[in-house]
């Protein structure tokens, strides 16, 4: 099916993705008088490894793994799944509401394991006889219309998102797909791999065109036809490389023009058909869409009817009976993704319901899990870390007169949202029932695409989350200059209600101030206090930023991965995280020590612990070697102790010492917004 916020420019979607965790193992726990009490962590310990210390108990109940990788973190985001199954089953026997209603309906389909297989390819049915009622040219452009409502995007994309002169509104984008390969190049290239890949996906085309309802004997020329017709498509596309750029998609065009320029493909039909009455539109390369409108004629209606069958196939495979879904997984899974098996039937069902009815899902889950204690302490914390910013952004030596008053106006209109949007969606829906999975997919993805479809041309854009709220994040939007706080993350360890307030200013005000760290850095340049695109640093600004964070790279450059004393963190590719965990650190110190000025050494020390129990982390030796050449991020144990050694209230806190692994001497601490 087709993925909300394909074209979201990367600069304006900025996401710390927390995949974050259940209660800490640290958590004090009654023990019998018999047993001695278990000893407090010595100061020397913290001052040698804050991580080691905090994470003790942590680490030994959780082993390095064969394979993958384990986090504190990572636990949060599985409570979050956990969460949503518990209610799902809990919908699905006592709904309450109308949304609960259409979820518990939803997975109890999905649930129905025998109903699946006895429905076999009957969902998508429907759209396979109008494919086959195709009898001339111009048949084929009302069957990618109408493919294209249902969630099942054909021959190209076309999706909701900001309006790049004007943030507050949603535009509509053309822009190239089609394809069912991940990249055009895997089309056109002549190297054994890719040559090799297209072999293996030409088996794939045939095996769901038999599914489809191709005679066997026919399938291989069907597949030629299907292939043929994506490689047509591939070398009239642009290279992934030209589409990365933040303006690559962003190509303003009338809709008036689209009746005689477009006559074959018939696009001003196509909009009308999504409910899309904007007078312009964003089409990132019309010359592509007068090929695919030439395509439209010059082909013959067999060759499109077979590249339909298979694109509605390709679609909907996950979602149907087993020879489906392990055909889907063969190639898919195992082949593109590297799963080796497929994942249970119950986080299948989920996530799907997620793909094509996370909004449903939202607000579900929200009105279940978002406590008003949470969002409260979420509030007050994140208010107390962004006047810290304030005060850190006026006071600062870097940034020059002009600069620094920009940084300012732009804090000053941030918005803070907490748990969920502040507006919902329209749920009305045709009912599902439980009879059929496919055909409540179908329902599903119709209702998420007329959602999505109305935002075009309409202000207030900045009503749409980025994240969905059942999982765990903290996201700043650049586009809208706005800080969201999924309900899912104001759980332990990131906001624990039960640990004391420094604890709860280490690690979710740290977080905090990474993601508000975001409104000057030098990503958050790129858009001014009012909502303008442009680059609002000064050079001289410029030049000073560069010099204070460039230390890092060679901080974290002397620090090993755990275990592996030989291999070194890439200072320079991880320095921008770096930079804004160490922003988020002193940001989220300076809030609580605003609070508690008079705070004892203890609970000054919980601040630290409740920062280093975030990035618990056990990684395999697979895991570790693909971290270390691709993460933005330094291991957990760095990404603990690294930023907390730079804040002199840490050796304070703590009575580090001159030869102390952790201690740093005043003149050689990095700072940013001290």
């Amino acid at each position: 099916m087709s993925k909300p916020h394909a074209l979201r420019p990367a600069a304006l979607a900025l996401c710390l993705v927390v995949a974050i965790a259940a209660p800490h193992a640290d958590a004090a726990k009654k023990r019998k008088p018999t047993k001695p009490a278990p000893k407090p962590v010595a100061a020397l310990s913290a001052c040698a490894d804050l991580y080691g210390a905090t994470n003790a108990d942590w680490l030994k109940a959780n082993p390095v793994p064969a394979s993958g990788s384990a986090s504190a973190l990572g636990e949060l985001a599985t409570q979050a799944r956990d969460q949503q199954r518990a209610l799902l089953e809990a919908a699905a026997k006592s709904p309450q509401g109308q949304v609960q209603k259409l979820l518990g309906d939803f997975w109890a389909s999905g649930m129905d394991e025998a109903a699946v297989e006895r429905d076999g390819a009957t969902p998508i049915a429907p759209l396979l006889a109008r494919i086959d009622a195709i009898k001339k040219a111009q048949e084929i452009a009302p069957a990618i219309a109408a493919l294209h409502q249902i969630g099942i995007p054909v021959v190209f994309n076309f999706t909701a998102d900001i309006d790049l002169k004007n943030l507050d509104t949603y535009m509509g984008y053309f822009a190239q797909g089609g394809l069912g390969l991940p990249d055009a190049s895997f089309y056109t290239r002549s190297d054994a791999d890719a040559r090799n890949l297209l072999g293996r996906y030409n088996g794939y085309v045939q095996k769901i065109m038999v599914l489809t309802g191709t005679p066997a004997a026919n399938a291989a020329a069907d597949a030629a036809l299907v292939i043929d017709l994506e490689t047509r498509i591939a070398r009239a596309s642009k290279a992934r490389a030209d589409l990365v750029r933040l303006r690559s998609n962003y190509n303003p065009v009338p809709t008036k023009d689209f009746t005689k320029k477009y006559r074959n493909l018939q696009l001003a039909a196509f909009l009308k058909a999504q409910g899309v009455t904007a007078e312009q539109v964003s089409m990132a390369d019309p010359a592509l869409f007068a090929q695919l409108d030439k395509l439209t004629t010059s082909l013959k209606p067999a060759q499109w009817k077979a590249y339909l069958r298979f694109q509605v196939g390709n679609a909907m495979a996950p979602y149907l009976s087993k020879n489906w879904r392990d055909a889907d997984h063969e190639f898919r899974g195992r082949l593109l993704r590297g799963e080796m098996d497929p994942a249970p039937r119950t986080q299948q069902v989920l996530d799907a319901i997620n793909a094509s009815a996370g909004g449903m899902m939202a607000h579900a889950y929200t009105e279940r899990y978002l406590t008003q204690d949470a969002a409260d302490r979420a509030a007050t914390i994140s208010r107390h870390v962004r006047e810290a910013l304030e005060a850190s952004i006026a006071s600062n030596t870097w940034m020059d007169d002009a600069t620094r008053a920009e940084a300012v106006a732009k804090l000053q209109k941030l918005k803070i949202e907490i748990g969920k949007p502040r507006s919902d969606l329209d749920f009305s829906v045709q009912p599902m029932g439980r009879g059929s999975f496919g055909s409540n997919i179908l329902i599903a993805s119709t209702w998420h695409h007329r959602e999505e479809m109305k935002r075009i041309g309409r202000p207030n854009a900045d009503r749409r989350w980025d994240v969905l709220p059942q999982f765990p994040a903290l996201s700043y939007d650049l586009a809208h200059n706005r800080l969201f706080v999924t309900a899912a993350v104001l759980q332990a360890p990131v906001l624990d209600l039960k640990q004391p307030l420094a604890a709860q200013y280490g690690s979710f005000g740290a977080l905090v101030g990474h993601e508000l760290s975001r409104v000057a850095d030098t990503k958050g340049r790129y858009v001014d206090a009012g909502g303008n695109l442009r680059d609002w640093w000064s050079p001289t600004t410029t030049s000073a930023w560069q010099g204070r964070i460039a230390p890092l790279q060679g901080v974290y450059a002397r620090f090993a991965y755990p275990g592996k004393p030989d291999l070194k963190i890439d200072g320079a590719r991880t320095l921008g995280e770096n930079a804004a965990d160490l922003a988020g650190l002193e940001l989220a110190w300076t809030a609580y020590a605003r609070q508690e000025p008079q705070a004892a050494d203890n609970a000054q020390q919980a601040f630290f612990r409740g920062w280093a129990r975030l990035w618990a982390q056990q990684l395999s030796s697979d895991a570790t070697a693909t971290h270390a050449q691709a993460s933005p991020y330094a291991p957990g144990q760095w990404r603990a102790n690294a930023p907390a050694m730079q804040l002199p209230a840490f050796a304070k806190a703590f009575s580090c010492k001159a030869g102390n692994a952790l201690f740093v001497a005043d003149g050689e601490r990095v700072s940013i917004w001290r």
